[in-house]
């Protein structure tokens, strides 16, 4: 069965506009989880621009609650990730000066830093992923890290659908790499830029298991409800709509 993680960090950006409690990006968890969401997904900046670690903190105790939690390679962050105890741990690049992330980590120029990181992580039984690019050399590499999962950027195949312009390159990069490590023994998610069209190309893409979505549902929000949403996005990714 396919799966859908929401990300709130845009909950959190929101709450921190005004610098007070509302809304609660702990209340946005459990409530998408009661709303369809199969996993949460928190980013927890170097910067801490949106969750922050006592967010972090009360969001990995929510009982019954799958969390994903992003993390920069920063020796910092893998400690902080260790004592929070998520459920899965996705590795992401990080520049201070993005407004979102750019693009997959650079595998064979970090492998060595990488593969001690997972390592670690293994040892603690969390469940590791590798946030990518569509690149086959990058699938390899991903299966000699020894990462549980990947997760592709759709970033790329998201704006070219969203500008209208001939997407069908960047998606038969997207399911070449999704072919080969489903057949490496590598799980295969995807995530960024996904909307209601993108997430309909996608999950023709039989070996993608999970989809993790965050800014367009928590923007589509405003108009239609959380809860709408992530319904919405239920349908589409169990193909029911």
């Amino acid at each position: 069965m396919k799966r859908l993680g929401v990300n709130i960090d845009h909950v959190a950006t929101i709450r921190n506009a005004r610098g007070e409690k509302h809304p609660s990006p702990f209340l946005a968890a459990k409530f998408a989880k009661k709303a369809g969401a199969d996993s949460i997904t928190i980013h927890l900046r170097e910067d801490r621009r949106h969750i922050k670690d006592l967010d972090a903190k009360k969001i990995c105790s929510i009982k019954g609650l799958l969390v994903n939690l992003e993390i920069s390679t920063n020796l910092n962050m893998i400690k902080s990730a260790i004592k929070l105890r998520p459920d899965f741990v996705c590795i992401v690049p990080e520049n201070r000066k993005e407004i979102t992330t750019e693009g997959g980590l650079n595998l064979r120029k970090n492998k060595r830093r990488l593969k001690q990181i997972l390592s670690r992580f293994k040892k603690e039984k969390i469940r590791t992923s590798l946030f990518i690019n569509p690149i086959i050399d990058d699938i390899r590499i991903s299966k000699e890290l020894e990462t549980n999962c990947i997760e592709i950027h759709t970033g790329h195949l998201a704006n070219l659908i969203k500008s209208k312009k001939n997407y069908t390159k960047e998606l038969k990069k997207i399911t070449k790499c999704s072919i080969l490590a489903k057949n490496l023994g590598i799980e295969v998610h995807a995530g960024h830029g996904l909307d209601y069209k993108t997430t309909r190309i996608l999950r023709n893409i039989k070996e993608i298991e999970e989809y993790n979505i965050g800014h367009y549902i928590i923007g589509e929000s405003i108009f239609s409800g959380l809860s709408k949403v992530i319904k919405n996005f239920n349908k589409i990714i169990k193909n029911r709509k």
